[in-house]
């Protein structure tokens, strides 16, 4: 008869298994185990499968990270024994278990295979704070639930090469973390347009369509890596571009106050603005140019009227691609927007849709770390001077791109403004998640404020070694075994778990699987239904993603889809504002040129050819 465990009279709990060997040696935090035999029916002991250790006053749980023989003292070279190596990590006091070890086993100590109960007692179940995410690999019926609030606030990291089920483990967390906390707002910066069916009517999907992000949002680092096309920016004219452009943000808040007032903020020197190039209030390109064409016309600027010329040829050609329309169509319509834009990319209020994802796939590759940069800069910002009153999940896939260890390479901005999230956000209430295959190249300083790691097969020695060295657990052995894991199999470690983990991730339902839109078919006779009318309709697609939608009157038909919100509310009228032109000291081209209506073009959003009807089988997907 089992007595009632109490403060003074703790009792231990027995492995429910039968002993399957002995305590031979303890070192540290490791112990060795000889096996002295398999119980009928029981798991064999192999590594990755927890053993427990039955004390005097607790059970201790290990985890089997070597298995082998041994030569047997005082016998002959053919006699062996068998031994296991455990790492010790935790023990169970009363039912109640808990990390670390507070006191070692001795030699002798019977050791037993986790049965069913003692495992459901460790990974618990599902409650208000815990979601089931997987099955255990030891034992499938044995669910494995993270602690939500751990693992959001102590940030945490998905590792994984190409085609092991990253992208659905990412789906299935998501998912996970939008039933526990509904409304805790999340935004996934989604590269390759994987995640748009996987969260339905949850989230919001963004991309160069119905997205809207002035250019004024921008900072000064952005706005010239925008400007120059990613490029370093040359020096003169980034030094130019610092003078005028709190001038124009000046300007544009003069008319705006007091639209009677025609004397241009350009007589006043930059430092009485009352603006930098960083702050982030409207101003119009139209004052920027007319600026800087003003200053090109100046006796003492005579020399440097080139480098004038060409900044202006640089700004118009920016500003009037077709591709950069989420950037600089309607951007001043409606006055400063900056409250509605916020509030529509970080769902404020959430409308039932706590959800953001953010589709990258078809912006300009010039554009996308700079757009990058501008959403984790604002969403830390809000917090920051919001006091975390809204806490936000900020989930970047291909992590390494946007952080990478080499400060040599990448958009330095970036880089800095996911390592203020990393480094300060959960005071803040601004959460990262960081997903990338190639966890080697990725700013260490960054995954290591990662509290819970999800390593999925990695085979790159780098990689490797990095994630050890970020895991401080003593499991960090199992590490090793990390290029064997199978498909949607993953090691879990860190604050999320209750142990360090080899589990496997639930399978989603096909219709909730992330896909990407640009995936195709590469089987033998994908292509085979090719004809020349759908090769005609596709190459008109194409060719209207560069031609300008800017046209005047007419109607937008390449505006938002019904379930993605413009971010252009409707304002009342505002004071007129018509600051003075003055001529242009050349006329460019692009902007001389005339752009009829009949440029204007709809397919991106139609299908293919009606004629052609639905795909048929095998028929190559496009995006639409």
């Amino acid at each position: 008869m089992d007595i009632p465990a109490t403060s003074s009279n703790p009792q231990p709990l027995r492995s429910t298994s039968e002993a399957t060997g002995r305590v031979a040696a303890v070192t540290g935090a490791t112990a060795t185990i000889e096996l002295t035999g398999r119980a009928l029916g029981a798991d064999s002991p192999t590594v990755g499968k927890f053993m427990g250790i039955s004390t005097a006053k607790a059970m201790i749980i290990g985890l089997i990270t070597e298995v082998g023989e041994q030569a047997a003292a005082g016998l002959s070279r053919s006699d062996v024994r068998k031994v296991a190596r455990l790492d010790l990590i935790g023990e169970i006091v009363a039912t109640r278990f808990s990390r670390g070890v507070t006191e070692y086993p001795t030699i002798g100590d019977s050791v037993a295979m986790l049965g069913e109960r003692d495992l459901r007692l460790i990974y618990g179940g599902a409650s208000s704070d815990r979601a089931q995410i997987g099955t255990l690999q030891q034992n499938q019926n044995i669910a494995v639930h993270m602690d939500i609030d751990h693992l959001v606030s102590r940030h945490f990291a998905i590792l994984g090469a190409t085609g092991v089920g990253k992208s659905s483990g990412v789906a299935i967390i998501l998912q996970k973390i939008l039933e526990t906390r509904p409304n805790l707002r999340i935004f996934l910066v989604d590269p390759h347009n994987e995640y748009g069916r996987c969260f339905g009517e949850r989230a919001q999907v963004l991309n160069p369509r119905n997205l809207r992000l002035p250019f004024w949002l921008f900072n000064f680092e952005e706005t010239v890596d925008a400007f120059f096309g990613g490029r370093p920016g040359i020096e003169e004219e980034v030094e130019i571009l610092s003078e005028v452009i709190p001038l124009a943000k000046a300007a544009y808040l003069q008319y705006r106050s007091n639209p009677n007032d025609r004397s241009l903020a350009k007589r006043r020197d930059p430092k009485d603005a009352g603006f930098t190039a960083d702050t982030p209030v409207p101003y119009r390109i139209e004052d920027l140019i007319a600026l800087l064409d003003e200053r090109m016309g100046k006796l003492e600027n005579r020399s440097r009227a080139v480098v004038y010329h060409k900044l202006i040829g640089r700004i118009q050609t920016f500003r009037n691609h077709p591709r950069y329309a989420f950037m600089f169509e309607n951007a001043n319509i409606g006055g400063d927007t900056m409250a509605e834009i916020i509030g529509t990319l970080f769902r404020l209020p959430p409308d039932g849709k706590p959800m953001t994802i953010m589709q990258l796939a078809g912006f300009p590759a010039e554009v996308i770390d700079s757009v990058v940069s501008v959403l984790c800069r604002m969403a830390f910002d809000f917090g920051l001077w919001s006091d975390g009153v809204a806490p936000l999940l900020f989930v970047c896939e291909e992590a390494h791109r946007y952080a990478p260890a080499d400060k040599k390479i990448g958009f330095g901005p970036t880089r800095r403004a996911l390592s203020r999230i990393a480094k300060e956000g959960r005071k803040y209430g601004v959460f990262l998640g960081l997903v990338t295959q190639r966890p080697a190249e990725i700013d260490p300083t960054i995954i290591s404020q990662c509290s819970t790691l999800f390593a999925m097969r990695l085979s790159n020695d780098r990689d490797q070694e990095l994630i050890r060295s970020a895991v401080s657990d003593a499991a960090a052995n199992l590490l090793s075994f990390i290029p064997s894991l199978g498909t949607r199999e993953v090691f879990c470690f860190g604050a999320g778990v209750a142990l360090p983990t080899r589990m496997r991730f639930a399978e989603l339902p096909a219709e909730m699987r992330p896909n990407s839109e640009a995936s195709g078919n590469t089987r033998s006779d994908a292509g085979s239904g090719m004809n020349k009318d759908l090769l005609t309709s596709v190459i008109e697609r194409w060719r209207s993603a560069s031609m300008s939608h800017r046209m005047g009157d007419v109607e937008d038909e390449y505006g938002s889809p019904p379930d993605a919100p413009s971010l252009q509310p409707q304002m009342p009228p505002q004071p007129a504002y018509a600051p003075p032109q003055p001529q242009p000291a050349y006329q460019p081209a692009a902007a001389a040129a005339p752009q009829p209506s009949a440029l204007r073009s709809s397919l991106l959003k139609k299908p293919l050819d009606a004629s052609l009807g639905s795909n048929p089988p095998n028929m190559p997907r496009f995006n639409r």
